[in-house]
């Protein structure tokens, strides 16, 4: 279904507490629906992102390594040059 969310389990170094939200935001964007929130949504959104990051963080604490890095970075490390 998010086809642009970017694995994060098994990167180097481990993926930071913005692209975990990065990805939550972008989450909760499609399934909801929501692009820009208003004041009618902007609430119940970020908690939304709240608990999807943390829950995110607390599995890739959860999980075992990985034994293949992910394939792509996250936009964020793409952006800042940081290539694999």
């Amino acid at each position: 279904m998010c086809r642009n969310i970017t694995t994060l389990r098994g990167l180097d170094p481990p993926a930071t507490p913005e692209e975990i939200e990065a990805a939550a935001r972008q989450f909760v964007r499609k399934v909801s629906g929501v692009q820009k929130t208003s004041s009618a949504t902007e609430d119940p959104f970020e908690e939304a992102v709240a608990r999807i990051s943390a829950a995110t963080a607390q599995v890739l604490i959860a999980l075992p390594p990985r034994r293949v890095p992910p394939g792509n970075d996250p936009p964020s490390r793409r952006l800042a040059g940081n290539h694999t």
